[in-house]
């Protein structure tokens, strides 16, 4: 199989279970098939420009992610517009939260 197609498949079936979708909800979400979502998760096959632009809309992420598994600007556009909606106390303890997070991802790393 096309190691490509099975990158993109596993970044749209961890972001659907993160979200906490059934491949039925997502992609009636998506306005696709429940079938597209499966093939594309399993990496059977490539999908069509059109149908990746609605998973990402559906998934709220950004094509360079989904294509290329990259964090790009439009990612962090999207997590910013989120992280604006909270309030000043809410803010500050999403902060600890993540610095909590990354000193912990960190010390795995070493």
């Amino acid at each position: 199989m096309n190691e490509f197609l099975m990158q993109m498949g596993d970044r749209i079936q961890a972001r659907r279970k993160q979200l906490r979708l059934t491949q039925e909800e997502l992609a009636e979400m998506a306005d696709v098939t429940p079938q597209t979502i499966s093939t594309a998760e399993l990496g059977k096959k490539g999908l069509r420009p059109e149908n990746i632009m609605k998973i990402c809309i559906a998934l709220d992420i950004s094509t360079d992610y989904l294509l290329q598994g990259v964090i790009a600007s439009e990612d962090i556009s999207i997590l910013a517009k989120k992280v604006e909606k909270l309030t000043p106390d809410q803010y500050r303890y999403l902060e600890d939260i993540i610095d909590t997070y990354i000193a912990a991802v960190s010390r795995r790393e070493t």
